[in-house]
């Protein structure tokens, strides 16, 4: 087995049963009784205990959800609290923030219009978008930023959660956000590596409301969202809260949880500021993943992967148009998904190529941002892993 990024996480194979529970301090779910409990025991075990932390510190995470879905049937669970200070148990159909899982939708959009030729992948981003970029991305192509081979350098923020947290009702543009990020140097020529980063996806936002005359967030709605009757599923834009039922979010400040539940979201535009739901990643993923959303030339595009090398490491790239090759088994069968995080979420969806085992999470992380995992995703990594390869 190849294991790819370190932030990926993996999806379930041969899974069965239905449930759907609440829980409060540790998971609880519910299986029809013909199901055999053993398969569903790691997940189990991995979302026990929440929330969790040594005595006299912070936890590591708040609150979990997770829907799995396998040939044989579907199983859901949830653990810990909707907030720490009334002790409530998360609500069944809580909402969370998904992070850069909003890139698989943004994705779906261009591709659509591609479908519609309203737009040529492999054409220069300068064709559709004159002056945005300067010269040194004249090579730069819509496809290149999907799979994150633009070049284009991030904007520099000041270091630390703090400044993060004290800015985070801060409203922000694409067009600002881009002019930011061109303050600094290009990373390489475009289409000779591959860097993943929120960039890309922050100028496709500006390139859909160029081509159609409206946001993404509206051709989000329009073309997935409303015909898809994902009821939970939203682009929040200037908005920091989160409408309907939903666990809140920490950080952990100064050895103190801080309630960053409330968040504008508009520093990630097209890359990770959406609202979701279990139940609405999930169909999304097996509508997608299905060639329900896409013509088959492109949804041969959603799935391939350049043969570049990743800017940091080295290695092989493992990004595609909007969704990461997260596991390759020696048989030849491949795991595809998305992870995400923003402050107090983090969130995935995963699944094998034909959908037929999938894989939902959010985990309310108290460090969603930090480079190592929280302790309940490792354990959720480690749970889809086992399961995946039996």
């Amino acid at each position: 087995m190849t294991t790819l990024p370190r932030r990926s996480l993996l999806a379930f194979a041969a899974l069965g049963g239905a449930a759907a529970a609440t829980g409060l301090g540790t998971a609880s779910w519910a299986a029809p009784a013909a199901a055999d409990p053993q398969w569903y025991a790691p997940i189990r075990d991995a979302l026990a205990g929440l929330p969790d932390g040594a005595a006299g510190a912070p936890p590591t995470a708040t609150a979990a959800q997770v829907l799995a879905t396998g040939p044989a049937g579907r199983w859901e669970g949830r653990s810990g609290v909707a907030d720490v200070e009334s002790g409530r148990p998360v609500p069944h159909g809580a909402r969370f923030r998904i992070g850069s899982v909003t890139k698989t939708f943004t994705a779906t959009v261009v591709l659509q219009l591609a479908a519609q030729g309203r737009l040529h992948l492999d054409a220069p981003v300068a064709r559709y978008l004159p002056g945005l970029l300067p010269a040194a991305y004249a090579n730069a192509t819509v496809r290149h930023l999907l799979d994150h081979r633009t070049g284009l350098p991030s904007p520099t923020w000041p270091d630390g959660v703090a400044w993060q947290v004290e800015h985070r009702f801060d409203r922000y543009t694409p067009e600002q956000l881009v002019r930011l990020a061109l303050a600094n140097e290009r990373e390489f020529e475009p289409g000779t590596r591959q860097h993943y980063t929120n960039m890309g996806y922050i100028v496709a936002a500006v390139l859909i409301r160029r081509l159609t005359g409206r946001s993404y967030a509206e051709e989000i709605e329009r073309r997935i969202v409303r015909p898809m009757h994902l009821a939970d599923t939203l682009v929040p834009g200037d908005d920091p809260g989160i409408a309907g039922p939903h666990a809140h979010g920490y950080q952990v400040l100064d050895g103190a949880l801080v309630d960053v539940t409330r968040w504008n979201q508009s520093s990630t535009p097209g890359a990770g500021d959406m609202i979701s739901s279990l139940r609405d990643l999930d169909a999304f993923t097996q509508a997608l993943f299905r060639g329900r959303l896409l013509p088959p030339a492109q949804q041969r595009d959603l799935f391939a992967v350049p043969d570049v090398p990743d800017w940091e490491s080295g290695e092989p790239a493992t990004y595609s148009a909007g969704l990461t090759r997260m596991v390759m088994l020696p048989d030849g069968r491949t795991v595809w998904g998305k992870s995400g995080a923003r402050y107090g979420y983090s969130a995935a969806i995963a699944a094998t190529a034909d959908a037929a085992t999938r894989l939902v999470y959010s985990v309310n992380a108290t460090d969603a941002k930090a480079e190592s995992q929280a302790p309940t995703i490792q354990r959720l990594i480690a749970a889809g892993t086992k399961l995946l390869l039996t």
